[in-house]
């Protein structure tokens, strides 16, 4: 570890480090622009300059420069603090004086580093240029003449999200960074470069205009698009979630997240249910909630009761679903809500044992049944990641792009039972193996027993490491199997049962048609396809207005706040459960939501522990012999859930990115 002084004080930094690092580990603050610690150096802001002994007299860029023994390093100097002012001038001389209307500010690094390390006057008054707004599709809004060419867009498309689709075009004074053919950036992770960019030159369209930073009140919360447990920030001001951006979490979701979690909050207020509705004469009517609970209560169901849990919920609401139902007599539980009916017996044969800081490490990866671009887009920059360290790829299934080099064996089920000799070989030699299993096999009987054979004859298991990992999709799925929402035979059983009354908890996914015998209880937040299909609506919370603990796809349990108040007469899903309880004579254990959390953790003590939950390994013995096609279990990115459905901003990143319809710019 080289000795390096930073003005005077001495340290070790890390071998490799750059002078940028060592001025931060030394507590400096270092302006920069282009520089990103999750990118590639650029060093084209020169905005980090600080001057360095033995070296020439004269500033270098600190970003691009390596860390050497015995360096000394000065950021305060004279030199230094003239070169600083002298590359803010040059970056200022053409950019519009927008600062007014322009939704970077309050956020602007521009703005904050040029009243730190600027002259606070400029030599300039020629007239300044102006660049043609670019077309980057429904979530990225262009001023490209406030654009001050630091790349971070560039790099950040090319080297995590793998489509390279924009870059600079000419050079000099008049060079302009555009997605080339000025067609719409197609990537689910494109939403990323408007905090990326250092300017306002990138932001985000559907919340231009619409508020300043200082007004806005901060939620910590989980996001529930996927099952990845992205930690976001909620944004909101009054009543309503404004935009949501991530958190840092180098265990989750490092400072990405998916364009469907950030843009799906204009879903959160519209078809909203904010009063109960009970059906009447075959139409569903408005009604108090004491009229609803009194029509739940007259159901005559003797103990035939079931719940099916939707993919959104918080494990609180599962809880006291389950609680009301064994009350009532029920037995029936279940969360996976397309049909899906793998086997439960052991949470670590359906978990993300590699985790996703793991999954980086790999030497060797086989994907079966899965498109992780849609399924788990985070997941997917995790593998982009293992290549880059050299790993290689090998894919069953059907072919999609998923921005990487993938060596596909065919999309057969009866493959996994005769891998070619070179796949075999490869995970042979193998330090780190994985496979990651999708959705695709768990839908296709047998499929989830052959990968787990698998697992002895590629040697996934070793000391320290288990390379057998389950790709769910939905933020409820863990949650909801460690709470046993998971009935023998899945949902098709629930439904062979004819249970006289069923609690629908968000469930907006299922067929419904196999419950016609059924009173249905729709417990939710939005009109959809669970509503349509109800006999009494109560309006409930959506993740964004009430606490709740989620567990993602690794077992890692995480805990969300609530940012707004529900709509209308809606209410929180398990203060409507408690007072529904009253009604029908099976009193919840509780009346606060704190006292719902400690007898949740006293029933499941892992989901009281923020963190891996941490499932012991064993394989249960299952059916083998899976045979035909692997199908996609997602059909469209950005709409696979309610509040995604209800969300305009979604509906047109379905029609044009996932359509090809086209939507002419304004200025066409």
């Amino acid at each position: 570890m080289p000795k390096v002084k930073v003005d005077g004080v001495e340290l070790e930094v890390p071998a490799g480090a750059t002078v940028l690092q060592a001025c931060e580990l030394a507590g400096k603050e270092i302006p920069r622009f282009c520089y990103h610690e999750r990118l590639s150096i650029a060093g084209n802001c020169r905005m980090c300059l600080v001057e360095v002994k033995p070296g020439p007299p004269k500033p270098q860029a600190s970003c691009a420069l390596p860390a050497a023994e015995n360096q000394e390093i000065f950021t305060q100097t004279p030199m230094v603090k003239k070169a600083r002012e002298g590359v803010m001038e040059f970056l200022l001389i053409n950019h519009p004086l927008d600062c007014p209307i322009c939704d970077q500010g309050g956020e602007c690094d521009l703005q904050d580093q040029s009243v730190a390390y600027g002259r606070g006057a400029s030599r300039y008054d020629e007239n300044k240029r102006a660049v043609t707004e670019k077309n980057m599709g429904p979530i990225v809004k262009t001023v490209m003449t406030r654009c001050i060419q630091c790349t971070r867009c560039v790099r950040f498309a090319e080297e995590v999200a793998g489509v390279p689709e924009i870059g600079a075009i000419y050079r000099g004074e008049n060079m302009q960074i555009t997605t080339y053919l000025e067609h719409a950036a197609k990537s689910e992770l494109s939403g990323n470069v408007v905090d990326l960019c250092p300017v306002g030159a990138l932001t985000a369209k559907p919340y231009a205009f619409e508020a300043r930073p200082w007004e806005l009140k901060k939620t910590h919360a989980i996001d529930v698009m996927d099952a990845v447990g992205t930690n976001i920030r909620l944004d909101s001001r009054g009543r309503q979630v404004l935009r949501a951006v991530p958190r840092i979490n180098d265990d989750v979701n490092e400072e990405w997240a998916s364009d469907k979690t950030r843009h799906n909050v204009d879903g959160l207020v519209r078809k909203r249910l904010d009063k109960p509705y009970v059906r009447k004469d075959g139409k569903l009517v408005p009604a108090t909630w004491n009229e609803a609970f009194a029509a739940i209560a007259s159901v005559q169901h003797g103990g035939s009761v079931a719940a099916i849990a939707g993919d959104l919920l918080d494990c609180e609401t599962m809880f006291a679903g389950k609680l009301l139902v064994e009350k009532l007599g029920g037995t029936m539980l279940e969360g996976r809500q397309t049909g899906l009916a793998y086997d439960v017996s052991s949470l670590s044969a359906v978990n993300f044992n590699t985790t996703l800081n793991g999954i980086e490490t790999a030497d060797v990866i086989l994907l079966v049944g899965t498109n992780l671009r849609w399924e788990a887009p985070l997941v997917n920059t995790r593998i982009r990641k293992a290549i880059k360290k050299g790993a290689k790829i090998f894919a069953v299934g059907p072919e999609v792009d998923l921005t990487y080099k993938v060596e596909w064996l065919g999309n057969d089920a009866s493959l996994l039972a005769k891998l070619p000799q070179a796949v075999v070989e490869a995970f042979g030699k193998a330090a780190r193996p994985a496979m990651i299993v999708g959705g695709g096999v768990l839908a296709k009987d047998g499929a989830h027993g052959d990968t787990l054979a698998l697992v002895e004859t590629l040697g996934l298991i070793k000391d320290g490491w288990n390379g057998y990992n389950v790709l769910h999709f939905a933020a409820a799925r863990m949650g909801g199997l460690m709470l046993g929402y998971a009935t023998n035979g899945g949902i098709k059983a629930v439904a062979a049962a004819a249970p006289k009354l069923l609690f629908s908890l968000g469930a907006d996914e299922v067929d419904y048609s196999a419950f016609e015998g059924s009173f249905k209880v729709y417990v939710g937040h939005h009109g959809d396809k669970g509503a349509h299909a109800a006999d009494v609506i109560l309006p409930g919370a959506s993740y964004a207005e009430k606490a709740g603990t989620y567990v993602n796809l690794e077992g890692r349990v995480q805990q969300g706040e609530k940012a707004v108040f529900a709509p209308g007469d809606a209410r929180e899903d398990w203060s409507i459960l408690r007072a529904l309880s009253d009604v029908m004579g099976a009193k919840l254990p509780f009346d606060t939501f704190e006292a719902l959390r400690a007898d949740m953790v006293k029933t499941v003590p892992a989901l009281g522990r923020e963190g891996l939950a941490g499932y012991d390994w064993s394989v249960p013995s299952l059916p083998t012999g899976a045979t035909g096609e692997f199908g996609s279990p997602i059909k469209d990115f950005y709409l696979t859930n309610a509040i995604c459905r209800a969300s305009p901003t979604m509906q047109q990143c379905s029609a044009e990115l996932v359509h090809g319809v086209e939507f002419a710019e304004a200025a066409e």
